[in-house]
């Protein structure tokens, strides 16, 4: 039984739009959907993991950097991707700081097949450790498309608190693709706690320098 109804949500979108409208900022904010559970117990239940991919791209700027093989890199140069080959990897020399600092500088990583065997042993535990490890990429992929799904897939995971935040949209998307993006979000959220929506205490969304907006 679905407690959110996508007419509520899309009342809620146009309280987030005319207050971003109101104070424009120079650049696009994220709306994003924050999550408060009750009846759960961080310490003693499951701790609850779960990806999806949403059908409009919530962070089309979210960087994602290629560690390709010399066929990826071409296809990456071509489009205007930025990449590492396996002799920049090598150049790291496993310095900490480096790794550190390419895990820093990018969001996501792809790589390809031939590479994601020697990423541990090109870049130790680094890129794993920020939960960056990067996603496989075969010849036949797009790295565009494959690019794109990584912008569109949002991870929900509980940690020790008993709140959880994830970017659903920003706010120059349509009404159409925020509900769509929201109301999948949700229902895929709620599917992962142990008594769905009696997990569910609140349910706020709000655009990254706008009010909370209550949902739920």
């Amino acid at each position: 039984m679905a407690k959110v109804s996508p007419s509520a949500v899309r009342e809620v979108i146009k309280a987030i739009k005319t207050g971003s409208e109101e104070k424009k900022r120079n650049f696009t904010e994220t709306i994003e959907l924050q999550i408060g559970l009750k009846n759960y117990d961080p310490q003693r239940d499951k701790r609850f993991s779960g990806t999806i991919k949403l059908p409009n791209i919530p962070r089309p700027n979210l960087s994602v950097c290629v560690l390709g093989d010399a066929f990826h890199c071409d296809q990456a140069k071509a489009n205007g991707m930025e990449f590492q080959s396996v002799e920049d990897l090598k150049k790291l020399n496993k310095n900490k700081k480096l790794i550190k600092k390419l895990a820093k500088k990018y969001d996501a990583f792809l790589a390809s097949e031939a590479l994601i065997k020697q990423i541990p042993r090109l870049l130790g535990p680094g890129l794993h450790k920020v939960g960056k490890f990067p996603t496989a990429v075969s010849h036949n992929d797009d790295l565009v498309v494959k690019a794109n799904e990584i912008r569109a897939t949002i991870k929900f995971q509980l940690k020790k608190v008993l709140c959880l935040g994830v970017a659903v949209g920003h706010v120059q998307m349509t009404d159409d693709q925020l509900v769509a993006n929201i109301m999948l979000a949700v229902n895929f959220l709620v599917s992962l706690l142990k008594k769905n929506w009696q997990n569910v205490k609140s349910l706020y969304l709000k655009s990254s320098m706008g009010k909370p907006q209550r949902l739920f």
